[in-house]
Formats: C-alpha cells, sequence, structure tokens
C-alpha cells in the first residue's frame, strides 16, 4: 500500500478516474432508490450521478492524451490514508435526509481532501492536478444548489414532505402505536384478574409485569418476523420490532407501576387500583390522540373505539378476578 505521496501523476489520475466512477454510482443508486417515493429528488442524483460521470470522462481523456488507454489496476483501498465511502447504500433505513446529508459529506471530503493534498505534494504537475480537482469538487457542491432548486418546486417539496410523513408513520408511528394499543389493552384483564383475586398489591404487580414483558417480546417479534419491509417499504424490521415491543411493555407498565404501593399502607388496595384505572384512561386518551394526529381518524371515533375496546377487556379481567 502506498502513500498519496508516493503516486505517480499517471496513478493519480487513475485514482481520480475510479473516485469519480464509484460516486457516480452511489449518485445513481440513490436515485433509483428514491425514485418511487420522492421522484423529484431521484433527479438531483440522477444529475449529480451524470456529473460525476462527465468528470470522470474529461478525466479518462485527459489521461488518455498522456499516457494512451490503459488505466493502472488502483482503487481507493490500495492508497494509505486516502478517503474511503461508506457503504451506506446497503442500509435499510437510509432516507432521503440522509441521503442528502451523504452527498454532502462525499463532496466535501473530496474537495478538502484534494485541496490538502495539493499543499502537501512536492511535484508541481501533481499539485496542479489536485487542484483542479478540488475546484471541481467545490463546483459539486455548488451544482447540488442549482439542481435542489431547479428540480424541488414548491409542490414537489410540499410532495415529498407528505412522502416523508408517510414513511414516518409506517416505519415508526405505526408499530409504536400497535404495541401501544396491545400493551394498554391486552394486559387489562390478567392484571385487573389478578388484582380482584387477590386483593394483594404485590402479587398484582408480579403478574402485570409478566404480562407486559411478555406481551412485550412477543409483539417485537411478532413486528419484525412479519415484514421484512424489503416489498411495504417499512424500514428495519429488527428497528420496528424493537419500538413495538418496548411500546407494548410500556403500555402494560403503566397501569402495572400502582401496584408498587406497599400492602402495609391504608387501603392500599383501593388506592393502587384507582390510581391503575385513573392510569388506563390517560392510556386509552393518548392512543386516542396519536391516532387522530397520525393517522387522520376523527379524536371522537378513536376515543369511542379504542375506550370501548379497553373497558370490555376491563370488565372481562375484573369478572374473571371476582369469579
Amino acid at each position: 500500500m502506498k502513500a498519496l505521496s508516493e503516486l505517480s501523476e499517471r496513478e493519480v489520475i487513475a485514482l481520480a478516474i475510479a473516485s469519480e466512477e464509484e460516486d457516480s454510482r452511489i449518485y445513481q443508486a440513490f436515485a433509483d432508490r428514491l425514485r418511487t417515493d420522492f421522484p423529484s429528488s431521484a433527479e438531483i442524483f440522477d444529475d449529480m450521478a451524470d456529473e460525476e460521470r462527465q468528470h470522470r470522462n474529461s478525466l479518462y481523456d485527459f489521461y488518455r492524451t498522456r499516457f494512451g488507454e490503459h488505466l493502472p489496476p488502483i482503487r481507493r483501498d490500495d492508497v494509505r490514508g486516502f478517503l474511503k465511502r461508506r457503504a451506506v447504500w446497503w442500509n435499510p433505513g437510509l432516507d432521503l435526509d440522509k441521503m442528502r446529508r451523504e452527498a454532502e459529506v462525499m463532496e466535501l471530503q473530496a474537495a478538502n481532501f484534494y485541496e490538502k493534498a495539493a499543499q502537501q505534494t512536492l511535484d508541481v504537475n501533481v499539485r496542479a492536478l489536485f487542484t483542479k480537482l478540488a475546484e471541481v469538487e467545490r463546483g459539486h457542491e455548488r451544482k447540488a444548489s442549482e439542481l435542489h432548486t431547479a428540480h424541488l418546486t414548491e409542490n414537489a417539496e410540499a410532495a415529498e414532505r407528505e412522502a416523508q410523513r408517510r414513511l414516518v408513520v409506517l416505519q415508526y408511528v405505526q408499530p409504536g402505536l400497535a404495541g401501544l394499543i396491545d400493551g394498554s389493552v391486552s394486559t387489562l384483564a390478567p392484571l385487573f384478574a389478578a388484582a380482584f383475586a387477590t386483593g394483594n398489591n404485590w402479587e398484582t404487580f408480579l403478574v402485570g409485569l409478566a404480562a407486559s414483558v411478555g406481551a412485550g417480546i412477543s409483539m417485537g417479534l411478532t413486528e419484525a418476523l412479519s415484514d421484512d419491509g424489503q416489498i411495504t417499504g417499512r424500514g428495519s424490521p429488527w428497528l420496528r420490532g424493537l419500538i413495538c415491543g418496548l411500546m407494548t411493555a410500556v403500555g402494560g407498565l403503566g397501569h402495572t407501576l400502582p401496584y408498587l404501593v406497599p400492602d402495609s399502607w391504608p387501603n392500599a388496595f383501593m388506592f393502587a387500583t384507582s390510581v391503575a384505572a385513573l392510569v388506563v384512561a390517560v392510556e386509552l386518551i393518548v392512543i386516542s390522540w396519536i391516532r387522530t394526529r397520525y393517522m387522520d381518524t376523527p379524536f371522537l371515533r378513536a376515543a369511542f373505539q379504542v375506550i370501548v375496546g379497553g373497558v370490555l377487556v376491563l370488565l372481562a379481567g375484573i369478572f374473571i378476578g371476582s369469579a
């Protein structure tokens, strides 16, 4: 492996050609990934990929006039200290904002690196070449800004904001909401059945804790294994599973924690049960608000649906525990 300063002019140009080719492929991958949901941003990356290909062709034309057709097989990894590109295109959670930030970093890295390299080299021709490459990369930054203005009109930006909101709902809000509903509602029956069967706060807490943790694990695995996100575009299955599992556990623990009130307190059972019932009411209101905010469900309809389901499960638990 050589240091950049040890490369010949021929090798430096070949390295620049390979770098421009790689960056064009990255931008093209971004464009292809965005084309369905963000067509305007896809056009931006199409144009940026085309710019990189044009620069690659210009460098290759310059190379052929000096050294002929054959390019030495030099890559980024062959040069010690040369900038490396992260394989971000493999990331299933890569969204539009991350792609734009990655593009900015790519252009800034390349420009800064070429400028630094130009200051360090003693070869006049290589220094001139690095200076030219740095100017090209700075031009890429300006071009990215121009392309953003050209393609992202007000209507296009509004459409992409709405598409981004839908993706956030699919990837984060829906699994979290599903978990919160399951944790808040499904654990009511075992918790209040144990409460009215035993009249003991600690035993009730253990039942509620087991139900909440068990439901969290079950819902998390169900969410992660039911959809890999490749077709639906719902993102990383394990991230969705984690969100769903945590929210399920939170939903169950909310009305379980009041039963940590020591049984030695006066009216401890009735106090804990009253607080738990109040927490349940708050949970159901929060669920209704989330459905209204992100699912466009009218609040009264959302509240009616959730409260009816919650009350039925609660009554079932009380009835079974009192039998």
